[in-house]
């Protein structure tokens, strides 16, 4: 039976929860009792029941009778997503190019909400004591790649952004003022790249370029990370931007080629 919509809106409130349980599971809480479940969901216990049952016979998580953990049928639900991409595909190669003539880590990422979603990715060494993969997100305030693509939204877009996100305070240097954002990134869209020097996390230095289709909207951003400790800002500006943004312009040039492109942004 198809659950009714809510009157008046087309939103499908048991959808909407049986999402918030799936979200509630993540690399620092991969298993969770039925009562952490409902409390991260603000669903009754009753209810976080229900939609766990569901979702281990439906194959997307897996119990013990105490713990649910997700299984990996839920790659199923991002794979579709991901597989209707070209830009992963066409970037690739790029960054593996990249990546062997600066020797750091490289990502393409693209805007969904307030966060960026990594998309692409090429390590070398671990930087960062979270481990980055396909699918991983950050909040795009303090990261460049999610400055890129921040900098480049429509006025009106920005303006929503800026006054409903929280801008939390992750190391001694992220920015935290709406005003002192909002000037890094017009400074960041009159230079055309961006720089984020460990904001998101002590030792992480990135920058980022732009990564446009052919109408010329930004639809996802490239970056080069390096530890602090071996690449100092003036060092990332002189070795580092020029082969990013060589990188970037080839993989734009690629994207234009093969008509792709489009819908590699999820912004909301």
């Amino acid at each position: 039976m198809i659950e009714p919509v809510d009157r008046g809106s087309d939103h499908v409130q048991s959808l909407a929860r049986g999402l918030s349980v799936i979200k509630a599971f993540s690399a620092a809480s991969p298993e969770l009792t039925l009562s952490e479940v409902a409390r991260a969901t603000d669903l009754t216990r009753a209810a976080a029941r229900r939609f766990l049952l569901t979702l281990v016979d439906l194959g997307y998580v897996r119990t013990d009778g105490r713990l649910f953990a997700l299984s990996p049928r839920v790659l199923d639900l991002g794979y579709a997503y991901l597989s209707s991409l070209s830009l992963p595909e066409v970037a690739e190669p790029h960054l593996e190019r990249l990546v062997a003539e600066v020797h750091e880590s490289a990502s393409v990422a693209v805007l969904d909400g307030e966060d960026v979603v990594y998309v692409a990715r090429v390590a070398t060494s671990r930087i960062m004591r979270v481990t980055i993969s396909i699918g991983t997100r950050f909040p795009a305030y303090c990261t460049s790649m999610g400055r890129v693509l921040l900098a480049w939204l429509a006025p009106d877009d920005l303006d929503a952004y800026l006054g409903r996100v929280e801008l939390r305070r992750l190391t001694a240097k992220t920015i935290t003022s709406p005003a002192a954002l909002r000037a890094e990134l017009e400074r960041i869209r009159a230079q055309g790249w961006a720089m984020v020097d460990q904001e998101l996390e002590e030792g992480l230095r990135s920058i980022a370029a732009p990564v446009r289709e052919r109408s010329g909207r930004v639809t996802a951003a490239i970056n080069i990370s390096s530890h602090a400790s071996r690449t100092t800002a003036d060092s990332a500006r002189r070795h580092l931007l020029p082969p990013l943004l060589a990188t970037a312009a080839r993989v734009e040039a690629d994207l234009h080629a093969t008509g792709a492109g489009g819908g590699v942004s999820s912004h909301r």
